[in-house]
């Protein structure tokens, strides 16, 4: 897919809004997009003012040149040989924020891996509500490697694969091809690395043509659930499912599959 006129820059981050989506590229090809402080303060940004300007139902996440992202940059792990207590707890802090941010935003989020997908890269992935992979793209949590703990990541991966592969990824380090991240569960489906985009897209103006807040309330209610007992999980679904049915859109979407006409959201 071509970028258009409309894509403007904004130092390592490039946005491009679509028909109701917007591309986030992450832009810093010659660090193989990693996460480095601008970055990690720049994305959860972008989701607020995505969120607040309304014409945004879905968000496409994908990086420039051959890598998705491969996690903190050089210059923040040299900076952790002699960083303070304070100073690793500031840098903690920035990045549990921008985890909850995006599994917590109500805008459905894409990644588009187009390559590697490394450590703080591959939960950045994990992310995502729904992961597309190019054929060349890789995941793995390589942390262990060099001393330092997969841990906030680790909270997001072992629900989506199982404790007994996430033991094995996170203990060993050891990478996934693409199709094999696919058979795990961690990967949506994989596609040709030059239909990557073009399918990130699609899907997610796919979702994005659905009710905007029936999406926001899915995945609230898949966060919230996440790790409750059955009972309470069921308590708060049948809350949520009471609010749902009082909602404008769900009259609206009746009203269109009984008249045959697309709903009007």
């Amino acid at each position: 897919m071509k970028r258009n006129g409309n894509e403007k820059m904004e130092a390592v981050l490039l946005t491009r809004p679509t028909t109701k989506v917007a591309v986030l590229t992450l832009n810093r090809p010659d660090a193989r997009n990693a996460l480095g402080p601008e970055l990690v303060a720049l994305l959860p940004a972008k989701l607020d003012e995505l969120e607040k300007e309304g014409r945004t139902r879905a968000v496409v996440i994908t990086g420039t040149g051959s890598a998705f992202c491969a996690g903190a940059d050089l210059a923040t792990l040299k900076s952790l040989q002699s960083a303070t207590a304070e100073e690793n707890d500031r840098d903690c802090e920035a990045l549990r924020n921008l985890y909850k941010r995006m599994v917590t935003s109500p805008l459905p989020l894409v990644a588009a891996v187009n390559g590697p997908a490394l450590a703080g890269g591959c939960g950045l992935a994990s992310l995502c509500d729904i992961v597309i992979a190019s054929q060349s793209a890789v995941f793995g949590y390589p942390e262990v490697r060099i001393g330092f703990v997969a841990a906030m990541v680790l909270v997001f991966l072992s629900r989506q694969v199982g404790e007994r592969l996430a033991r094995e990824l996170l203990l060993t380090g050891r990478t996934l091809k693409a199709e094999e991240a696919r058979e795990a569960g961690f990967v949506s489906r994989v596609v040709p690395d030059g239909d990557l985009l073009d399918e990130a897209v699609k899907t997610a103006s796919q979702v994005a043509s659905n009710a905007p807040s029936a999406v926001a309330l899915t995945k609230e209610l898949l966060w919230h659930t996440s790790g409750l007992p059955v009972g309470d999980a069921l308590g708060l679904a049948s809350r949520l499912n009471v609010y749902a049915r009082s909602n404008p859109e769900m009259r609206e979407g009746l009203s269109a599959f009984f008249e045959k006409r697309k709903p009007q959201w």
